[in-house]
């Protein structure tokens, strides 16, 4: 179900928390639904436990999992809602980015058609899971 990519610059427990947020955007990962164990990912994957359990941790910190002790953990009944919270809060640091693409030149109309693709593919993937 992961995708690990062990010669990525970014460490392996901050690439199984954002696909554990992917997963939740989209929908494969539903509220209530149990995620894989931390022993089933770390024997799959060849990974530290440790590494594993502390993009669980800090997933269940933030409220978008929970641990049930003895059955394992479970995508909260509002954690799509706490993350599209999450990226209002970069909806400011884009208007900031958008700002400064501004004072540098470029055209507005790049920016929209970048907009535009960026939707478009979305809405493509979409139309492909269904």
């Amino acid at each position: 179900m992961f995708q690990i990519d062990t010669l990525s610059r970014q460490p392996v427990y901050e690439q199984l928390t954002r696909q554990v947020e992917y997963f939740i955007i989209t929908g494969i990962f539903k509220e209530c639904d149990q995620i894989p164990s931390v022993r089933s990912v770390a024997v799959e994957h060849s990974i530290n436990p440790r590494t594993i359990l502390k993009a669980y941790n800090e997933l269940d910190r933030r409220g978008i999992i929970q641990s049930v002790p003895g059955k394992g953990y479970f995508i909260c009944k509002d954690a799509r809602k706490k993350l599209c919270e999450g990226y209002m809060e970069k909806l400011i640091a884009l208007k900031e980015l958008l700002s400064e693409m501004s004072l540098v030149g470029i055209p507005k109309e790049s920016i929209l058609e970048c907009v535009e693709e960026a939707y478009n593919n979305n809405n493509n993937k979409e139309e492909n899971a269904t």
